[in-house]
């Protein structure tokens, strides 16, 4: 559904140049919920706002829904209103509401209507409908002022799908709310996912939305997708860095004669006491230093550090076992040393799986 290639995006100021995307390749699928995670300055915003247009790339390629907005843009008046037909399907929801305060929360609703040429009494009909659809149906004659921090973003939302678009944008739509509040918004992000078969692209500096809504993930590092892909499968990545700022695992090892082993369960291996079955067959006692786990589309799953008596080479067998039952496994602070959570022999650096 969104799919970006070699998508650069460069800002010159005063002879100064600063690369603000650098070679960037996404690609979303077709109704799922995709976070982009990264520090400020990582270039989430300047590629949510390219993905639209709202900020002309440099150089690179951005198609939605089949149609190459790049190609479209500065080609002439047929293709600019092309483009801005392909844009009127993408609805862009901000961090900061962006609600004009003279207008009422319908007539909020209404003005990308208004826009489009919409006579008045179905861009009344739509607007209502739009605010029933995200819970503020009540609110349609107050004037945002009235109106708490979930409340506008809902009214936000609502003016978003005022052009029945298939892509949702949403940047940083959650970072000015509080806890309870973020998480009704993002609920209502999922049921609308799911409900009208919305692709969501979303941009994030927390990992809590992530964990709560997204299906997939990419991590941005200075302008670059430096990882990404399904939740799962980021999961079952031996050192991912977004599986561990995910589901965070800490504890040192005793002494210097123990060995420290990282888990991942998801699927099926959640509900299966695999660190209990792995003490009766071995007759090893087995401390459990961390662990964190969590629900994350609708399936189980998580992460656990254990510590094992004696040092790696006496375990061996045991992590296999542990391998052996679908677990990820990531051998913690050992260097020079196989890492068992694939099928080839490995080198792991020190501190990987922290």
């Amino acid at each position: 559904m969104i799919t970006t290639s070699g998508l650069t995006k460069v800002y010159r100021s005063r002879g100064r140049e600063v690369t603000a995307l650098d070679g960037v390749d996404l690609h979303v699928r077709e109704g799922e919920v995709y976070g982009v995670i990264g520090q400020s300055g990582a270039g989430k915003s300047s590629l949510i706002r390219c993905v639209n247009l709202l900020e002309r790339p440099t150089s690179g390629t951005v198609t939605v829904d089949g149609v190459d907005l790049t190609a479209l843009a500065g080609r002439g008046q047929r293709a600019g209103k092309e483009l801005r037909r392909a844009r009127s399907r993408i609805g862009m929801v901000f961090q900061h509401f962006n609600l004009l305060s003279s207008r009422t929360v319908q007539d909020n609703v209404e003005l990308p209507l208004e826009i489009l040429g919409i006579s008045g009494r179905e861009r009344s009909r739509k607007a209502l409908e739009l605010l029933d659809l995200v819970g503020l149906t009540d609110k349609a004659k107050s004037y945002p002022a009235q109106l708490s921090g979930g409340q506008k973003q809902r009214v936000g939302i609502a003016r978003a799908l005022a052009g029945d678009p298939k892509v949702l944008l949403s940047d940083e739509a959650t970072s000015a709310l509080d806890p309870e509040t973020t998480r009704s918004i993002l609920t209502l992000l999922r049921d609308l996912n799911q409900q009208l078969g919305l692709t969501v692209l979303l941009i994030t500096h927390e990992m809590d939305v992530v964990k709560t809504v997204c299906d997939s993930a990419a991590l941005m590092e200075r302008g670059q997708i430096v990882e990404s892909g399904t939740v799962g499968e980021l999961l079952a990545t031996p050192g991912s860095e977004l599986a561990a700022a995910l589901f965070p695992v800490s504890g040192e090892a005793s002494g210097d004669d123990r060995t420290v082993v990282d888990l991942t369960f998801h699927g099926e291996t959640t509900t299966e006491p695999v660190i209990s079955q792995l003490s009766r067959t071995y007759n090893i006692d087995i401390s459990i230093l961390g662990a964190a786990m969590d629900t994350v589309g609708g399936r189980q799953v998580g992460r656990m550090r254990i510590e094992l008596p004696g040092r790696f080479e006496e375990n061996v067998v045991p992590i296999g076992f542990l391998r052996e039952q679908g677990l990820q496994v990531d051998v913690a602070d050992v260097a020079g040393r196989a890492d068992l959570s694939s099928g080839e022999p490995q080198l792991v650096k020190e501190g990987v799986a922290k």
